[in-house]
Formats: C-alpha cells, structure tokens, sequence
C-alpha cells in the first residue's frame, strides 16, 4: 500500500511529466515563441484550493529590472541543491533553453542583452492582473504575502510603509507575515497593524518581556475555501535582533520556535484544519530543515532569501514553495485537498513581464497618486551609468562596489564595510541613474554612515561572524543575509572551515600590504544595528560620488578570492 508521502511524490514526477506543474507546459510553449499574455497566465485548473504566493516585494511597485544571482553558494546538506545553483547549472536542473524568457526571469547569463529584449519585470498594476486572473478562474483563491513589503523604496521610507499598506490593500491580501516591516519601529507597526483589514500572523513573534505568544500578531488564521477547512499559521524572520536593530522593536522577541510550531499545527489539526499553510519568512534552507522537524505541515510559502524556484522542493510531505522577491514572480499553487488531507499539488511560478502585462488601470493610478508628492525627488538624475549594477549575489555584486567606493571617497577611509543586503533593483549600463534608483538600493530607518577605526583583528572577526552567519552548515546558524560588501580591503575565504578560519589573506588594496591585526584603519559603513550612530544618511553620501562622477564605469574589481567546498 502506498504512503501518502509515496502519492505525493508520485503526483508530482506526473505533474512534471505531464506539465501538470504547469512550468513544463510554460517552458515548452516559450520555446515556440508563442510568448504573450495569456501564455504567462495559462493554467489548467486543478483541486479545490488555490493559493497566491507573493514576498519580498520590497516596496517595489513600479516594474524594474532585476538580475539573479551568479553566485549562490549551498553548504553541508545544501551543497550543489536548490536554491543553491545559478546560470547553466539551474538551466539545466529545469530544462530551460539559453536565450529563452524564462532563462531571463530565472537566471543572469547575457542579462544586459535579455532585459534589452525582454525589458522589465514587476510592478504592482501587472501582480494585480495576475491576481485577478487568478481570481476570475477560482474566485475564492487566497493571497498571502510573505512580508519584507513596507520597506525598500523612497516613498515607502517617507510615507513610513504607508505607500504599500495602500496598494497591498487593494491588492486583497488574505494574510501577511514579517521582516523589515519592524525596522519602522515597533509603535508605527502596531498603528499599521491594527488597521489592517487582513490577518498579520507570526507565531514566532512573542511578548520579550513575558516570553508568550504578542496578542497584536495572531498565529494562525482559519480560512474556508473550495468546501475546505485552511489553517494558514505565520513564520516571522526569526532572527530579527541579530539582523536588524533590536531597540528599534524591544517589546518583541523571535525566533523559529519549532516546538511551538509543532503546537500550532497539532492545535489547528484538532480545531479541524484539513490544509496547514505556513506563510513564512524563515528562508528556505531554515524553511527545508523545520520541514524536516515539525510534522503536519502541507505547504510552507518560503520567503526572505529571495529564491525563485519553477518546483516545489519536497521534504517530507511538505512542499516547499519559493516565490522570488520585488514584485518579478506570482506563485499559484493549486491543491487537491480530499477527506482531510492534501491528496495533489499543481504549482506555477508566473513571471511578471511587464511589458507583456496589461496594467490594472485603477492600481496604477493608485500607485501614481503615492508617487506624486514626491516625483520631482524620485525622477532627479543624479548620473549616468556605463556599467550594469546589479546587487544580488554572496558576495559584493556593482551596486556593492559603488556604494563601497563612495564610502572610501566622500568619508575619507581606507576600508568601506557595506551590508549584505538582498534587494535593490538593476540598472542597464547607458541608463541614469536617478535619486529613485539610489534609494531603492539604500533606503532603510538607520542609514547613517558612520566613519571609525578598526584593528585589522577585529575586522577580521567581523568578517569571521558574518561569514558563519551565512555558510554555517547548519541553516539555523545562517541568521542573516549574504557576505557583508568591503571595499579597500581583499581577502580570502575558505567556505568550509568553521569560524574563525575561513578568513585569510587580509590585504590593504591601496598599498598592497597585509592588514596588520593590531594597526587601527579608518573604516566607513553604514546600516550599523547600534543606537545612536552618528554619519549622513547613505543616500546622500552614495549621490554626492555620482554626481562627482558624473558617469559610472564599470571598474575591475576582484577583491574576494573563493575556496569552495570539495
């Protein structure tokens, strides 16, 4: 007799036999050129659920280009498995052609050439198309944001998150979960909150002071849809006082809680839920190992790392689903749900092509009428770029650099310290660059650039800690975002020794020497999780350099040697 564990799987080597995944049929159908529309939102309807996956929008709500990642590396039980591989080798693990559109959305091979031809992707009015199509075929789907949404842009900086809270309300999200939405303070995201006409879940998210479950973000939320009982439960980033400034939010604590996850789900499988749905924002190796402990699960919706996956990742009887980031993919996930259990899964990662994409006329207005106050800013060029900048990747991407030289420059240092975060759009090289673009790769509640001094010891043990905070092999140890970006300072890295002995080889780029452990260099950076850092915002610093430059050149730059894993 087959387990269910045996049927699912069955179901979907099927599902990627038949197209029934719905990513086959959209591969092959993109091979032959036919590339519209209605090809993008082709999907043949399966079960009696369907779910809509969105996050990390990151406060994107115009199109925009947006490169993948070159170089995403997998440790232990991760190594060389998705999401953990890029260009060819993620061609041909999907079987996507070279110079095809889906090769575009999902890799960065030839990406100047491909976003010339394809332009761009995004934008809040095109995801609302999606979801309204959506809808018309299965008018009771449920959306689900995956959160890291009020945060990212300028207006949302500004309007402090309410930009998004606005369009996302239109959007008619059915729950939410969290990441940088607290960097807003946690005072202005309790008013936010409160106001939402939709469930904000994370039980993750707990009382610091009492340590039990914070009455403002429920757990769970129970959902009745296609004659089944749903238990969607929220996963909040669960690192947040590590990642982030933790006195920006003290009344809260996180964490990913897998024992009182494992109570949430037994809870909602008594109260009678037949489909359990983690929203969550753990990433998706931390999502792969509490698959792997917390039972009773179905679907898991991954967000925070970014990864955009054309199949669901199976772990157990869990599926895991990746969804990308700013606002490039929609995922629909249609589910068989019979007699108490989820007996089939049809799964469809939608580009967002935006030229493809006729706009939701009343969404763009909406997203104008944020804008407007704050266009003539938005629109200002600053420079122009001969360079493709591009920021996604473990280590430094060109935006990287640039921020990194500008820190050099404008703070008179000799190391610059730039964080690992993920988002921020692309610019194409013979593009300008506008304040808007500046801030979308800069725009956070504690921007000041800071200038100090640092032993070239404790530099190294700042690039030991974060190094193991993203090559630890255990994904529970991995509690931030990709390589912290240097500028003025090469060295080495050896991803598999522990902590402490993957950093070699610290050399001073503008005289060639070795850093010395216990000479002091000045050190510009910002994005510093201590209160009270003192510096002008980054933004400014990075577009006082542009506008000195005037154009950007792409500057050769090879300041980080790789010793990868056997």
């Amino acid at each position: 007799m087959l387990s269910r564990r045996d049927f699912l799987q069955m179901s979907m080597a099927a599902a990627s036999i038949y197209g029934g995944s719905g990513f086959g049929s959209w591969a092959r159908l993109a091979a032959q050129d036919k590339f519209d529309q209605d090809t993008l939102l082709e999907f043949e309807k399966f079960g009696n659920v369907t779910l809509m996956h969105v996050t990390d929008i990151h406060a994107q709500l115009k199109p925009i280009y947006f490169r993948e990642p070159s170089v995403n590396i997998g440790v232990g039980e991760n190594r060389g498995k998705v999401p953990h591989i890029t260009g060819e080798d993620f061609r041909r693990a999907y079987g996507i052609g070279g110079g095809t559109p889906l090769d575009y959305a999902l890799t960065y091979d030839d990406f100047v050439a491909q976003a010339q031809a394809y332009g761009k992707v995004g934008g809040l009015d095109r995801v609302a198309t999606v979801l309204n199509a959506i809808r018309a075929d299965r008018p009771d789907a449920l959306l689900l944001d995956g959160g890291d949404t009020w945060h990212g842009s300028m207006t949302c900086l500004k309007t402090e998150g309410q930009d998004m809270v606005n369009v996302m309300n239109a959007l008619k999200p059915d729950a939410m979960t969290f990441h940088w939405e607290f960097t807003l303070g946690s005072e202005r995201v309790q008013e936010i909150v409160q106001g939402l006409p939709f469930a904000a879940l994370g039980q993750n998210i707990f009382d610091a002071e009492w340590d039990e479950p914070a009455e403002l973000f429920k757990p769970y939320e129970f959902f009745e849809r296609g004659g089944v009982k749903i238990a969607v439960i929220g996963q909040a980033f669960p690192y947040m006082p590590i990642a982030n400034p933790g006195w920006m939010f003290p009344e809260y604590s996180f964490g990913i809680r897998d024992e009182h996850m494992q109570e949430m789900v037994d809870e909602v499988r008594a109260k009678g839920a037949e489909l359990v749905v983690c929203l969550s924002h753990n990433g998706f190796d931390v999502d792969k190992k509490m698959a792997g402990i917390v039972k009773g699960i179905d679907v898991i919706l991954s967000g925070h790392t970014h990864d955009a996956l054309p199949e669901p990742v199976l772990i157990g009887e869990t599926h895991i689903i990746a969804s990308g980031s700013n606002g490039k993919f929609v995922s629909r996930v249609d589910l068989d749900v019979r007699d108490g259990k989820m007996m089939g899964i049809r799964h469809k990662l939608i580009p967002i092509f935006s030229d493809l994409i006729t706009p939701d006329a009343e969404i763009t207005k909406l997203i104008d009428a944020q804008r407007a106050p704050y266009l003539d800013d938005l629109t200002h060029v600053v420079g122009k770029s001969d360079a493709l900048l591009y920021r996604r990747g473990n280590f430094n991407g060109t935006w990287d650099d640039l921020i990194c030289d500008a820190l050099l420059s404008e703070r008179d240092a000799e190391i610059a310290l730039s964080p690992g975060v993920r988002w921020g759009p692309s610019i194409l090289p013979g593009q300008d660059i506008t304040r808007e673009d500046i801030f979308n790769v800069t725009s956070m509640t504690y921007p000041n650039a800071y200038r100090t001094e640092m032993t070239g010891e404790f530099l190294k043990v700042v690039l030991e800690d974060v190094g193991d905070n993203l090559f630890n092999p255990d994904p529970y140890y991995q509690q931030g975002g990709d390589m912290v970006r240097v500028g003025g300072m090469g060295f080495k890295m050896d991803i598999a020794k522990p902590q402490g002995e993957r950093i070699s080889d610290m050399t001073l780029l503008s005289s060639g020497e070795p850093i010395d452990p216990s000479r002091n260099y000045v050190v510009a950076g910002w994005a510093s999780v201590n209160e009270g850092t003192e510096g002008p915002p980054i933004w400014d610093v990075v577009e006082s350099h542009i506008s000195k430059l005037g154009t950007v050149s792409d500057g050769a730059r090879t300041p980080v040697e790789i010793v990868l894993p056997d």
